[in-house]
């Protein structure tokens, strides 16, 4: 408990941060359960994704004798021009909303490959946005959770910390008061008896 004044200013004073606090702290307890349903959200989307991934995969494990053929293609047959992702906002939490991604144009002759070559780099291509959905949402669990944590703590502070210490003050200052203000009554008692005697 801090070193306060023990006046009815400083009470006062106590009082109205109490009522902050009491008035601060159900949004914080709000915050902190829409930030935990929505990295529920998040996980669930990114089981969702994994699954989706995890599909693709073993389909792909059907084409490795194809794959094993050689037919003189590159290693950079799909590369990514850019990720689009947009601005999105959480319970005041600013994260990365996923929209697609454009690929540069793949380039090979069509007649000295085979047919496959076309539905693979398909294939490729969904599971490399599967991959880059994935991340973004990482980024945004990441995001949520450093402000899940702040929130916690503030919560903790208010609930554990910041409310019982000014509760503490107010009731310190009061029974101060009280004290002065009896002091003051038995004072002027003795002081009326006295002018009583000396009359």
């Amino acid at each position: 408990m801090a070193n306060i004044k023990l006046t009815k200013n400083e009470q006062k004073k106590q009082k109205d941060s109490l009522k902050m606090y009491t008035r601060y702290l159900p949004t914080l307890i709000l915050k902190k359960q829409q930030l935990q349903v929505e990295i529920r959200n998040v996980e669930l989307r990114e089981a969702e994704v994994r699954h989706k991934q995890e599909a693709l995969n073993q389909e792909f494990r059907q084409w490795i004798a194809v794959f094993a053929e050689d037919v003189g293609l590159d290693d950079a047959l799909l590369r990514v021009k850019y990720v689009d992702t947009a601005k999105g906002n959480i319970a005041g939490v600013e994260i990365p909303v996923f929209k697609g991604a454009e690929f540069h144009p793949v380039s090979y002759n069509l007649f000295e490959m085979p047919l496959w070559v076309d539905k693979a780099a398909e294939k490729l291509k969904q599971i490399i946005l599967l991959d880059l959905e994935f991340n973004v949402l990482e980024e945004q669990i990441k995001r949520l959770g450093k402000e899940l944590r702040i929130t916690t703590q503030r919560v903790n502070l208010f609930e554990k910390v910041m409310i019982p210490d000014t509760r503490a003050n107010i009731k310190k200052i009061g029974v101060y008061l009280g004290d002065q203000q009896t002091a003051a009554v038995v004072r002027g008692k003795m002081s009326k008896n006295k002018l009583v005697k000396v009359s």
